[in-house]
């Protein structure tokens, strides 16, 4: 059996941040899961990287872009009509400063 990396305070902190209720039998299988995942990539360790250049792709693509065309947009209607709350012809969402600046 391998070391738990991630216990189950970890999975219940991250549980609660990410707002999702989970079961005991939930923890205890999520925590399993993360701790295997982490021993998984710890095997990256044991490769030799030291000659090995830095990448960002691992194929030669440079300047990927599209053209940039104007197109018609949604409107306003459309855009909002699953809005859970809206304030005229915005998006209403929680204030999430006080306004204290700190």
């Amino acid at each position: 059996m391998m070391a738990k990396r991630i216990d189950e305070a970890q999975v219940r902190k991250v549980a609660k941040l990410s707002r999702l209720a989970l079961t005991e039998a939930e923890v205890e299988e999520f925590t399993e899961q993360l701790s295997a995942i982490l021993d998984y990539a710890e095997k990256m360790n044991e490769l030799d990287t030291e000659n090995v250049e830095p990448l960002a792709h691992c194929l030669p693509i440079n300047n990927v872009f599209r053209d940039d065309c104007i197109k018609e947009s949604l409107g306003t209607e459309k855009t909002l009509a699953n809005a859970p709350q809206r304030d005229g012809e915005f998006f209403k969402v929680p204030k999430i400063l006080d306004g204290s600046g700190g």
